[in-house]
């Protein structure tokens, strides 16, 4: 193989990585999910096109603010597969993220999409990690967009201790997934074991004790 032929070798490898990086393509008009099918593949079975209504296409709600009832003071709506039927192969959703003041979205991914945020409400402190481990940051107002690039750790905290702020939130993909760093470390099932922990975060197995009850489901 000449290296004319390993440039163009590589070129299609690099495209077909890049295809192949987010959700695939619809092949028809429409796939509404049916989620109600035991059949598993990469997204969700399609519904009989007879079964097909606009109400598959249709969700009321991120019009309005949610309840804020937590610790950290964050409470996120998702407008995604799971919630409108007719997302399905289309590789778009939304989110609403509402913030108490002083509200913590806490440091997580979203391993399969690009986020970016649009601010309705107040003033927010934003930021993502780099696997550099370099930290980009800014403040974003009302009116103002910030991206998160797929994968990489973000969050976003209300930097008013008065006011609520909120944010609609756009993915390049049907259903992002999140993993919460905290949450996934420290209340994982079953339980990663603590002399990882310990030896990770170079603290006491009392105090991932006292982390993981902090960070425990609370319980109805």
């Amino acid at each position: 193989m000449d290296s004319r032929s390993y440039v163009f070798f590589f070129g299609l490898l690099s495209l077909t990585v890049i295809a192949l990086a987010y959700d695939p393509d619809t092949l028809q008009d429409l796939c509404v999910a049916d989620r109600s099918s035991e059949i598993k593949v990469n997204g969700f079975t399609c519904k009989p096109d007879s079964n097909i209504t606009a109400s598959d296409f249709f969700f009321a709600g991120i019009g309005k603010p949610a309840v804020v009832n937590n610790t950290v003071g964050s409470a996120v709506t998702g407008a995604n597969v799971e919630k409108i039927a007719g997302l399905n192969t289309l590789g778009v959703s939304l989110a609403r993220i509402d913030y108490a003041p002083g509200g913590l979205n806490p440091p997580h991914t979203h391993p399969r999409a690009t986020e970016v945020i649009f601010v309705l409400e107040g003033e927010l402190d934003v930021g993502f990690i780099t696997t550099a481990n370099k930290l980009f940051a800014k403040t974003v107002k009302k009116g103002e967009v910030f991206v998160f690039p797929r994968g990489l750790v973000h969050y976003q905290k209300n930097n008013d201790k008065t006011k609520p702020a909120s944010v609609i939130s756009a993915f390049n993909s049907q259903l992002p997934g999140t993993q919460s760093m905290a949450a996934t470390l420290f209340t994982a099932t079953p339980a990663i074991p603590d002399h990882v922990l310990t030896t990770a975060f170079q603290i006491g197995t009392k105090e991932i004790e006292k982390i993981k009850s902090k960070l425990a489901p609370k319980k109805g």
